[in-house]
């Protein structure tokens, strides 16, 4: 476990024996998961840092109608809801599920707070931790702005194909998982990727997807 923690946003620049050490000095706690358990519910208080350490879980919501919005898929060693840890409202915002069997890491926030103080490394390393997160959560806000569909999958792809001469782009996920991540069912998605052929826009291949008229998709999201 220790080498592999070496790769998690908090301890990376420690050793496995230098992290052995440490923990060797707090209290914690590996709990297994099975395939589709819920590990945390939304609203849930956040008392410990957790981190994938085998395995991978989704955070999601479910609005009243049950549509089912997916945030965030995180495989070992990533951390869950870290920035929620500390503050006045110390939250899940999302349900936490296992989208495989799994294992987590538990360290209690006092323990956390014990890491912090013992080694600049982790401390550095959790400061930088809560900048991204603070930076994801803001780039995922402005996403979910737009109101449309189309909207979305044009930021999508316009956000794959960064550099403006590549023109095709394979996509990492499948349709049901952008269904998921956008917050609207399968069939609807694929009709607006249809839609977007018909329009001349893009041409489609299954993952592979192939801009035809970027200046459209540009202007989608004005």
């Amino acid at each position: 476990m220790f080498q592999l923690l070496t790769h998690s946003p908090f301890f990376r620049g420690l050793a496995p024996n230098e992290l052995e050490d440490l923990f060797a000095k707090i209290t914690y706690s590996v709990k297994s998961f099975s395939k589709g358990q819920l590990i945390a519910q939304r609203e849930d208080e956040v008392k410990n840092l957790c981190i994938v350490v085998e395995g991978s879980i989704k955070g999601e919501m479910v609005d009243f109608s049950g549509k089912i919005l997916k945030i965030e898929e995180m495989q070992a060693p990533q951390p869950i809801a870290h920035a929620f840890l500390f503050g006045e409202k110390n939250r899940y915002p999302v349900d936490v599920i296992a989208i495989e069997d799994c294992k987590i890491l538990f360290i209690p926030k006092a323990e956390v707070v014990r890491l912090l103080q013992r080694n600049v490394t982790i401390l550095s390393n959790y400061l930088n931790a809560i900048s991204n997160r603070a930076q994801f959560l803001s780039s995922k806000l402005w996403f979910l702005s737009f109101r449309t569909i189309k909207e979305k999958v044009a930021h999508y792809l316009l956000t794959i194909a960064r550099s403006e001469s590549k023109t095709t782009i394979t996509l990492p996920k499948s349709h049901q998982e952008l269904s998921e991540f956008f917050g609207v069912t399968r069939p609807s998605l694929a009709r607006v990727f249809a839609e977007m052929q018909d329009e001349g826009i893009i041409t489609v291949n299954r993952r592979e997807i192939s801009i035809v008229d970027r200046q459209k998709l540009i202007e989608m999201i004005k």
